[in-house]
């Protein structure tokens, strides 16, 4: 076990030495757990044999070192300047290998392997056609797994082509190693555009002072824009518990227009994703700082952890209100769309709404609400229909009150009846059989049936195993519960002399069964309060086996007074065993109904 899981260690320390660092093309920034790039001078440069490029021409570019230094790992790519897009195609040498990066062949070049390296070269060609301008070549260099630059630039190479050039932004470098442009404003539909003022931020995003910002309302959706929301189909204008989202392509290729609402006590996001589970995802967050003011942000999630912070780049004409709670956010993005290279088609995407709280540095913290679109929105294609895929679909929740029901409720009663009640009614009951046994059978036979019911539909409906330890613990139930009628129907007689082996089996398997039960419980509860930071259904749950624990107690007390021809309490005719019995099932009822309302409600 030790070398298994100091082999997974190593696996996650060396997870890109094979160079294949697609997922990061937009960042090119290393996702090393919480190291961050370094803020000094790179001992690393990148040189050119050209200063000057036209259309087809080829340049060889050389990464080396400055100091002596040796590099593990790289990533190249040629941008124009004030862009984020890679532009042109590379080949390559031995000592490198080429990346597909934004859907387009061979722009970008990387590692074969983590040896340590004092140059490497690459041959750039440029397009033939399209929007040219003047390029910089960046470049990554990883010196260890904590230590590495992010944003090393070339000299600007000059395009002296014929072809018509794009404006692009002055360009000043931030000290940091990457660049830092003032953006370009989009026109805000008045026919006029309003700068904002920009100011650069600790995470390396621009954040906008807030410009006067229209609520964003969904009249244009199915036409003009792709839009996501919950409830479905509402209206951000006039519902302010509304949580909306909308998207809308321009003529410009990768330029998109981005609008989110929602209320949120620190950030609202919004997310791109190949499925609908966390992990491999591309995130814009409008969050509060650290002074209240709200900031937009770029980020990639790895999976239920803090997303990874991306520098903003193209992200332009940033508009922020904040008004009772409400975050409401727009702003243009020419960033391309990066969800790990899953995607079988480069604009069609599942969408996500979350929010939360944010810590008073403005950290964001795990979301409290979490919306995922039920199907693939195509961006090019404003039609969809996009409604909200059911965090737990009607199958899942029935399997959720089904097993409470048996293990609370049914089941418990059972047993108590079994262990306590022989002796109430003795003697009384029907074709020869005690009305306590007839009782415990009746309630275990159901308990049995409902387990197998909501062990069918889980399965049914997931067609796969899920993994983690809930699954198990329901099988394991499953399986003992189908055990205990089978060795029930071959007991022997009361009378015998080998009946005590029955017995103790019978009480073992019982034990087995209510406390796996209890823990399946408590592992499915906690799944469907994955998002919940008060988690109080498992609160409730605590709170039931606490209340059955007492009842036990009284119970067993009361049977060993018995034994010594004696009694806890006094209730005239009627039995202690069934008063406790009656007070147990009207506990019983309210921690049942709280939780069957939980799981209704997620």
């Amino acid at each position: 076990m030790f070398l298994y899981v100091l082999f997974c260690c190593v696996g996650v320390v060396h997870c890109y030495g094979n160079g294949l660092v697609s997922v990061v093309c937009d960042s090119m920034t290393p996702i090393h757990r919480s190291y961050s790039a370094q803020s000094t001078t790179a001992p690393f440069s990148i040189t050119t044999d050209k200063t000057t490029f036209k259309e087809g021409d080829q340049i060889t570019v050389l990464l080396s070192s400055q100091s002596g230094d040796q590099f593990e790992g790289f990533m190249l790519q040629a941008r124009r300047v004030g862009s984020s897009t890679p532009i042109g195609t590379f080949t390559v040498t031995s000592n490198a290998q080429l990346l597909s990066c934004n859907g387009v062949a061979n722009s970008a070049v990387s590692h074969t392997s983590n040896s340590k390296k004092s140059s490497v070269d690459a041959k750039w060609t440029a397009p033939t056609s399209g929007q040219l301008g003047d390029i910089k070549f960046g470049a990554t260099f990883l010196k260890s797994f904590s230590t590495f630059w992010v944003g090393v630039k070339s000299s600007t190479v000059a395009y002296n082509g014929t072809g018509t050039s794009s404006a692009t932004p002055t360009v000043a470098n931030n000290g940091t190693g990457t660049s830092s442009a003032t953006p370009t404003v989009a026109n805000n539909g008045t026919g006029t555009s309003a700068t904002p003022t920009v100011a650069y931020n600790v995470t390396g995003n621009y954040s906008a002072t807030p410009n006067t910002l229209t609520v964003s309302s969904n009249p244009n959706c199915g036409k003009t824009k792709v839009c996501f929301s919950q409830p479905s189909n509402c209206d951000p204008a006039a519902n302010t518990g509304c949580y909306f989202m909308a998207v809308q392509t321009t003529s410009i290729q990768s330029e998109m227009r981005i609008e989110m609402f929602g209320q949120a006590s620190g950030y609202l996001a919004i997310g791109f994703s190949d499925d609908q589970e966390m992990g491999n995802d591309d995130i814009y967050i409008c969050g509060k700082d650290s002074s209240g003011n709200l900031q937009v942000q770029h980020a990639f999630s790895t999976g239920k952890t803090a997303p990874t912070i991306l520098s903003l780049v193209n992200v332009t004409d940033i508009k922020t209100v904040l008004m009772n709670g409400n975050i409401n956010c727009s702003f243009t993005s020419r960033n391309a769309i990066s969800t790990g290279s899953r995607a079988t088609s480069a604009s069609e995407y599942y969408l996500m709404i979350a929010a939360g709280p944010s810590a008073s540095q403005g950290n964001i913290q795990i979301h409290t609400s979490r919306y995922v679109s039920s199907t693939k929105a195509n961006l090019q294609v404003p039609s969809q229909v996009i409604t909200d895929a059911e965090e737990f679909p009607a199958i899942v929740k029935a399997h959720g009150c089904l097993m409470l029901i048996s293990w609370m409720t049914t089941g418990s009663i059972g047993m108590l009846i079994a262990r306590y009640l022989k002796g109430v009614a003795k003697d009384h009951g029907c074709c020869g059989k005690d009305f306590w046994f007839m009782a415990h059978v009746f309630l275990m036979v159901l308990s049995v049936i409902a387990t197998a019911i909501a062990f069918i539909l889980v399965f049914a409906y997931e067609k796969d195993w899920s993994g983690g330890a809930h699954p198990v613990l329901g099988c394991l139930v499953m399986i003992l519960s189908l055990i205990q009628p089978i060795v029930a129907a071959f007991r022997c007689e009361p009378q015998h002399e080998q009946r005590f082996v029955f017995s103790w089996a019978h009480s073992f398997i019982a034990l087995a069964i209510k406390g796996l039960a209890v823990a399946a419980i408590f592992t499915g509860l906690a799944l469907f309060e994955e998002y919940v930071e008060d988690g109080w259904m498992l609160k409730v749950m605590g709170g039931f086996v606490t209340w059955e624990a007492l009842m036990y107690i009284l119970q067993d007390l009361n049977l060993r007074a018995k034994k010594k021809d004696s009694e806890i309490c006094n209730f005239g005719s009627t039995k202690p065993e069934t008063v406790l019995l009656i007070l147990f099932i009207l506990g019983n009822l309210p921690f049942l109904i709280a939780l069957l309302v939980g799981i209704g409600r997620t």
